[in-house]
């Protein structure tokens, strides 16, 4: 039989860290679903602050299932219109991407890359895709009116992680695992 150290395993999901994900997610549903401007094309807020937290405290696999839970109860509890999991994939992917790119590096191009595939790739092109399948509305016009939307949140969620930086530096030390 093999003996663990129990001093040296570390764990996937501590205690202190549910607990500040359970926070971040009822944060992400509210500011995704009460506190953001929503059309039935598109949505504009600050929803993706508490999935950014998330990824500069605890990197990209965390902040994957904070990103799709937070999708997925906001689309049950409280229904902009009917569930498609293509959203739940893509905000599962929005959390491994801002996972990826700011739990070690804070630059300016870790931030500027990971909005881009964000808004880009995953807002404009994936999301824009499910609608359309979920709506039947034509793919390119569609994309078309998207794109207004992908550049103007690049700029604001770029300038909102550059101003987090400095706040979840000194809570990383207290929070993360």
């Amino acid at each position: 039989m093999l003996k663990t150290n129990e001093t040296h395993k570390k764990e996937l999901f501590s205690t202190q860290m549910l607990a500040v994900l359970g926070i971040l997610l009822a944060m992400d549903v509210v500011l995704t679903r009460f506190m953001s401007y929503s059309v039935w094309n598109m949505r504009i807020g600050f929803g993706f602050v508490p999935v950014v937290i998330s990824a500069m405290l605890f990197g990209p696999l965390p902040t994957a299932v904070l990103a799709a839970l937070g999708d997925f109860l906001g689309a049950v509890l409280f229904p902009i219109g009917p569930y498609f999991p293509g959203f739940t994939l893509t905000a599962a992917l929005t959390g491994l991407t801002f996972g990826f790119f700011l739990h070690r590096g804070k630059s300016i191009v870790n931030t500027l890359a990971a909005v881009l595939i964000v808004q880009f790739v995953l807002g404009l092109l994936l999301n824009t895709f499910w609608i359309h399948l979920l709506y039947h509305s034509p793919y390119v016009p569609l994309l078309a009116t998207r794109v207004l939307q992908a550049a103007l949140l690049t700029v604001v969620q770029t300038a909102t992680i550059q101003a987090l930086l400095p706040l979840t530096g000194r809570l990383k030390g207290s929070v993360a695992a």
